[in-house]
């Protein structure tokens, strides 16, 4: 009976062969393979795998792969920078490639199974088979020490022969060429014969070797000379009076017992200051060395400050430094609260994740100040070098600690707060390591006791270490290490907020670092509203507290120049000492217009209101998307456009009119960039409007995700959404259903004056949207 063909993905290995049974890593990036696995996870998760003949070939053909290999199940895929994916596989079984089959997207092969010769020999033979095999796997641990104990341990406990073959090929580090011989083997004895001559082989290799080893060694007792002429060396400097570096090693040995650290560092010191003892005291190794004495015996082994538990003081320096921010200052407290209970308590590893200037960095600072520990600052913004974290090895020219290792020495206590700036800049250029996985270990309370700087040599303790970190995008920050942190989200401020924080905090700190006095600068509170809401448009108060700024330094020079004494800043004056106003707030229309409607828009630098724009015109019915709109916003515009054609006859819309009119869609401010999927309900609703010749109302602001069957998903970033349409003086605000948790979360400041209406579909949409519907 023929053997049963069938077609199926086919990937092509480069210098690699999987055996069945083998659960393999694998890294691919050739566009035919990865799409050759996604078809695989798209059916049934089986794929070919086939090694290429000649590993340089980019494109391989039949002839250029061998046709015997392994149908293998695909577990996993991670998909990794520079568009490699890796592939988690596991063998299940030999075929044979019969050919490769039409496909221009991935290679595809016609395949048949094939079945080994598994009869076993008598017992015997394949005794003697497995002994013989034992034997060869002894002598090969006797002359190569550097393979793995395990699995000669594993190997050495097999007594069936099967087993055993398919075990040594699976585990022994072999040729890819020799795994494919072994898997093209029909039978025991082949696979036997095939093995028994490759481990004859590597033994005769490691005995040359060690031979070679010998001859070195004998060649290194030659540089002991070096020895003795170095100790004469140094009893002719002691007779020349240059003999200073004796007392220095004396100077290193007293720290060394003093120093209050683990006997194993004491022990590495002693060991480092013996070999710097023999060396020259002119020599680079000599430099290299008492530069790690140095570090070593400036690190806080064991020396910790102690908290301030007290939770009054605690909340008092919080609300001191900073209004608002409620999050933050609930955790800290609650962790004081932990450790005032338990007299531990672990450290937590938190992450602030806000637009620029709501406080993530000087909040950092008051929790140090307020729990009396070292604050340590380490920006990393753009560090791409796995060893800014690490630390070089000391072998090298110039090495010196990793940042982290170098903010204890700074610190000098092993406990301090230590703010990891920026870590979303981390650059994730993989050339020099990995930085961001450099940080996991780092940022890992089950493992970071054990911290290992490559500088160091000796673990360092850093469990003690309170982890903040800050972030203005969480979504640059790879899942792995987010997992890690504790996310606490800053987001915008309130003009209420901005006007509470202006006048407690950021108008007497310019006043004071202006060298002015309290008297000599007054500004109503009309006029601080009128800079918030005229003068900056941000998230935080950077700008707020710059503009400041530039008032005080008017002041001081008024005063200097004998102008006055006192400067008084009110809404009318305003302008003399700021200039024009810098924004105008978005208003909405006075009169409803038909295919004209307001969005709401998350940026870095806190919401926005966005019109959009729809014309219909004749044409041959395309869809034109202007606006520098980025590809999850033309999607999302697509997925409108999709969802009005679905309903157009219930407006008496005939289809015809989709085939002779072309339909536009515009957002203003075409020089700023625009994505996300959250304008779906918007866009849809000036496309209905536009096709129908249907008003929408011009008091209505919306925001939402659209699925072409009409359905309305939930969207992030509502609160700078719903500021920025009170801003506007938006009346009602239609949001997804989705989001009613997130709107019960919002202070009652916010939602005052806006009626906000939930929304589950389109219909709700409409309904509250379309001015001859009210």
């Amino acid at each position: 009976m023929k053997p049963l063909e069938y077609e199926i993905p086919v990937v092509a290995l480069r210098g690699m062969t999987i055996l069945p049974g083998m659960a393999i890593h694998f890294d691919i990036s050739r566009n035919k393979s990865i799409h050759a696995i996604e078809r695989a996870m798209g059916t049934n998760g089986m794929v070919m795998l086939v090694s290429q003949v000649d590993t340089e070939v980019s494109e391989p053909g039949f002839e250029d792969v061998y046709h015997v290999g392994t149908v293998a199940e695909v577990k996993q895929i991670v998909k990794l920078p520079n568009k490699i994916i890796r592939v988690m596989a596991e063998g299940k079984y030999k075929a044979e490639l019969l050919e490769f089959t039409e496909n221009s997207k991935y290679l595809s092969g016609l395949i048949t199974h094939v079945y080994d010769n598994d009869e076993m020999p008598d017992e015997l033979m394949a005794k003697a088979m497995t002994e013989n095999i034992h034997d060869l796997v002894k002598i090969y641990a006797s002359v190569d020490l550097r393979t793995g104990r395990e699995v000669l341990k594993r190997l050495l406990t097999i007594t069936d022969i099967k087993e055993l073959l398919d075990t040594f090929a699976g585990n022994f580090p072999m040729e890819y060429t020799v795994l494919q011989s072994y898997l093209e083997c029909g039978s025991i004895l082949e696979k036997y014969n095939l093995l028994v001559k490759y481990l004859a082989d590597a033994i005769e290799i490691a005995q040359i070797k060690a031979e070679l080893a010998g001859k070195v060694k004998a060649q290194v007792e030659k540089n002991q000379k070096e020895f003795v002429m170095r100790e004469q060396l140094k009893i002719i400097k002691d007779e020349l009076g240059e003999g200073d570096s004796e007392s220095e090693v004396e100077e290193f040995l007293r720290k060394t017992e003093e120093l209050d650290a683990d006997d194993e560092i004491k022990q590495k010191l002693k060991k480092e200051i013996t070999r710097y003892k023999t060396t020259s005291s002119g020599s680079a190794e000599a430099s290299v060395s008492r530069g790690y004495i140095e570090t070593l015996l400036e690190m806080p082994w064991n020396k910790m400050s102690e908290d301030n538990l007290d939770i009054a003081n605690a909340k008092k320096v919080l609300d001191e430094d900073h209004y608002g921010l409620t999050k933050v200052k609930e955790r800290i407290l609650e962790f004081l609260s932990v450790r005032v209970l338990t007299g531990k308590g672990e450290a937590p590893i938190l992450c602030f994740v806000g637009p620029p200037g709501t406080g993530k960095t000087s909040i950092a600072k008051s929790v140090a100040r307020a729990l009396n520990r070292e604050y340590v600052r380490i920006c990393l913004g753009g560090v791409r070098d796995e060893a800014e974290i690490r630390g070089h090895r000391k072998t090298y020219v110039g090495a010196m600690p990793g940042r982290i290792a170098e903010g204890l020495r700074q610190a000098g206590v092993k406990n301090p707060l230590m703010l990891l700036d920026e870590i979303d800049k981390v650059s994730g250029d993989r050339y020099k390591g990995d930085t961001e996985a450099a940080l996991l270990e780092v940022l890992d309370g089950a493992q970071n006791s054990r911290f290992r700087d490559h500088y160091i040599e000796v673990p360092l303790d850093l469990s003690e270490v309170l982890f903040i970190a800050t972030a203005n995008d969480l979504s640059n920050i790879s899942k792995p290490l987010r997992d890690r942190m504790e996310i606490i989200e800053i987001s915008s401020y309130t003009a209420n907020e901005k006007f509470h924080i202006a006048k407690q905090y950021l108008l007497p700190k310019q006043i004071a670092v202006n060298g002015l006095k309290k008297g000599n600068l007054s500004v109503t509170d009309k006029a601080i509203e009128k800079i918030i809401e005229d003068y900056t448009r941000e998230a935080g108060v950077r700008n707020l507290e710059r503009q400041f700024g530039t008032i005080c330094r008017k002041t001081a020079k008024k005063i200097v120049l004998g102008e006055g004494k006192k400067v008084s800043i009110s809404e009318r004056n305003l302008k003399d000492y700021l200039g024009k106003e810098k924004f105008h707030k978005d208003r909405i229309e006075n009169h409803d217009q038909v295919g004209v409607v307001r969005g709401l828009a998350w940026t870095s630098v806190g919401g926005d209101t966005l019109s959009i724009e729809v014309n219909v015109m004749p044409g041959k019915g395309k869809l034109n998307l202007t606006g520098q709109l980025g590809d999850v916003m033309q999607e999302s515009a697509r997925a409108a456009y999709s969802y009005v054609r679905s309903v157009a006859e219930k407006y008496d819309v005939m289809p015809e009119f989709f085939e002779k009119n072309d339909i536009h869609v515009h957002i203003p401010e075409g020089a700023v960039p625009k994505d996300g999927p959250s304008a779906g309900i918007t866009m849809a609703t000036a496309i209905l409007s536009a096709v129908t010749g249907k008003k929408v109302r011009s008091d209505v602001a919306m925001t939402g995700e659209v699925t072409i069957r009409g359905r309305v998903l939930a969207i992030g970033g509502l609160k700078e959404k719903l500021l920025a349409a009170k801003m506007a003086g938006v009346k009602q605000v239609l949001v997804p259903g989705e989001n009613r948790a997130d709107v019960a979360e919002l202070e009652k400041e916010i939602t005052d004056g806006l009626q906000i209406i939930f929304v589950d579909s389109m219909n709700d949409v409409i309904k509250n949207a379309f001015a001859e519907r009210r």
